[in-house]
């Protein structure tokens, strides 16, 4: 099928104070969500205007500044349904609940069209809700490409608006199992760190005064000795790698993860060992629904090198 085009995108600031000398394509980049360079594009453009002048990416922004950008509509894109092996946790008129495979990416995005769960989901199912819009159907949550785990998908309209309605008032339970560096000292805590866009790589999130609330509680289910935990953390807010962020934050970050991570002590794995392994929430029709999905097998043998130890296993801790 082809893309429907979707609605040109409209921003307006006016500077503060503190906001005075911020190069222009700094500020719009922290504030649109757009990297640098794509922000730089639209003012080559004549696509931003400062107090309704065009000016350079460079310009130094002064209090009281009036910012305009407008961001056209993306050109249409073809999206196809592909004969996709899905793991169906539950299935029914309503929703599906599905087991997402680390690797898989959940929708279409710049760049990436194809072999998508959407894509998968457009083979499987015969309906599916348009509020997402023809690149995102049924999608009402979302998780890394790199993360497994339990998704919800809505397959109408209304069931959609009754799950991101439940989204937003957080009353959808998201458990996720990490096995994390270092031994973590509390058993149980709440991170509450503000979340943001990385201040100079725009493809990476960090822990910012200027960002959103975010919080993250966890526990500890097991040690692993002095080098791993593992832990489950319970979401509370929904932000862009949220957990994943956080657990570095407080120097503990995700095993594998090649954003947040660190280069060494990886257990063989190739991906973050991040998993969803409970998801709960009030079935429009049918009332309160939960699901427990098993730790995968790459995160499974992953874990039991770190309870051995990792002796004489041939990979570098």
């Amino acid at each position: 099928m082809t893309a429907e085009r979707q609605l040109t995108e409209r921003w307006e600031f006016t500077c503060g104070e503190g906001d005075a000398g911020v190069r222009l394509d700094l500020y719009l980049a922290e504030r649109i969500g757009r990297t640098r360079s794509q922000v730089k594009r639209l003012i080559d453009t004549g696509l931003v205007t400062v107090n309704g002048e065009a000016v350079k990416a460079g310009y130094a922004l002064r209090m009281s500044d009036r910012v305009l950008a407008v961001i056209p509509p993306p050109d249409p894109i073809e999206l196809e349904p592909e004969h996709i092996e899905l793991e169906i946790v539950y299935e029914d008129e309503d929703v599906a609940v599905i087991n997402k495979p680390a690797g898989l990416v959940v929708h279409p995005g710049a760049g990436n069209t194809r072999s998508t769960l959407v894509n998968a989901l457009l083979y499987h199912c015969t309906d599916l809700s348009g509020i997402g819009g023809k690149l995102r159907p049924g999608i009402v949550h979302r998780l890394d490409k790199d993360t497994s785990g339990l998704l919800v998908i809505a397959k109408n309209d209304w069931a959609h608006q009754q799950l991101s309605a439940q989204i937003k008032a957080r009353a959808v339970k998201r458990h996720y199992l990490a096995l994390v560096h270092g031994r973590v000292k509390d058993a149980s805590g709440v991170i509450d760190k503000p979340i943001g866009r990385h201040p100079h790589d725009r493809k990476k999130m960090a822990v910012r005064d200027q960002g959103r609330q975010a919080v993250t509680e966890y526990s500890v289910k097991e040690y692993c000795g002095d080098r791993y935990t593992l832990v489950e953390c319970r979401l509370h807010t929904g932000r862009t790698h949220q957990i994943r962020v956080h657990l570095a934050a407080v120097n503990h970050p995700v095993v594998g993860d090649p954003v947040y991570g660190r280069k060494h002590g990886n257990l063989g794995s190739k991906r973050q060992l991040l998993h969803a392994c409970y998801l709960a929430f009030n079935h429009p029709r049918r009332g309160w629904m939960d699901f427990h999905i098993d730790l995968p097998a790459d995160f499974q043998e992953a874990l039991a090198r770190a309870r051995k130890g990792y002796r004489n296993s041939g990979v570098e801790l």
